[in-house]
């Protein structure tokens, strides 16, 4: 396998007249060390499907190829979708029958844009701007995602493995949570990258689990999450009054969940926050 370096990324751009965009977050991995690091690290086996989001010029889904059954890779850009499938044949012509290329933006890919075999792994060197909302769509959409390993900003990364209790847990945690166990699977520097951005990056792991139970819908629960950390410097008492009607309901819902009415949103685990959904009044 011939894997993309730095200097086979640059010729390539400059041949597409690709210009790496902050729009799109397109910032490509030129060290193959990286990408096989990312490879090992997801744990895959021989009959995964993977999901990848925005391959680009084809680092990552070069390393892919050869240690699953099929890649989708899932590209917004028109020009590099249609130069992914070139690439693969110049490079893996034996592996190239495994890749399919859907132009879609992933925040909104349906499952019927997919090819008949369900996802059942994502790994992925997702754009900045777009991780959290990428990831959640995701694990909502398809839920034959068993297994997730996804490079994004290094805070974005501590915010999506942060436990209850931490100064950074948030909503993207405890969304994150309600689908999959969720840690930290590394740090990645900044000179791995073309352009380099001005962040460090890192890498988080996801396993899917159940979701708690309760007899609250997963919309009911989501709302409760971010009506509790839109003042989160405030009581849930006072935070989820909008939410509740008023603040005396709030507190007859959190006292019915068995939440303590002057606790802040950052204390709550996930199933926390299903109870509180659903004793609204």
């Amino acid at each position: 396998m011939s894997l993309l370096g730095p200097v086979e990324i640059r010729n390539l751009a400059e041949r597409l007249d690709i210009r790496p965009t902050k729009k799109l977050g397109q910032n490509f991995v030129i060290d193959g060390g990286t990408v096989r690091r990312i490879v090992r690290t997801a744990g895959l086996h021989p009959d995964d499907v993977v999901i990848e989001v925005g391959p680009g010029l084809g680092s990552l889904t070069l390393a892919l190829l050869p240690e699953v059954r099929a890649v989708v890779a899932v590209e917004i850009d028109p020009v590099l979708a249609a130069q992914l499938p070139l690439t693969v044949a110049e490079r893996a012509p034996g592996l190239a029958d495994r890749l399919t290329v859907v132009l879609a933006d992933a925040m909104r890919v349906q499952p019927g844009q997919l090819p008949a075999d369900r996802p059942t792994a994502l790994v992925a060197n997702l754009p900045y701007n777009v991780s959290v909302p990428v990831v959640l769509h995701l694990l909502e959409t398809l839920p034959s995602l068993r297994n997730i390993l996804v490079m994004v900003q290094s805070e974005v990364a501590d915010r999506l493995a942060a436990a209850p209790g931490s100064k950074i847990y948030g909503v993207p945690s405890v969304k994150a949570a309600w689908y999959a166990d969720v840690r930290r699977a590394g740090p990645v520097g900044r000179t791995v990258f073309w352009p380099v951005p001005n962040v460090d990056s890192g890498l988080v792991a996801m396993t899917r689990r159940e979701p708690p139970a309760t007899g609250a819908a997963r919309e009911e629960v989501f709302a409760v999450v971010d009506a509790a950390f839109a003042q989160r410097r405030k009581t849930l008492r006072a935070a989820l009054a909008s939410w509740a009607g008023t603040a005396a309901a709030a507190e007859r819902a959190l006292r019915a969940a068995g939440v303590d009415p002057s606790a802040r949103g950052e204390q709550l685990t996930v199933e926390d926050f299903a109870r509180i959904a659903e004793n609204r009044p």
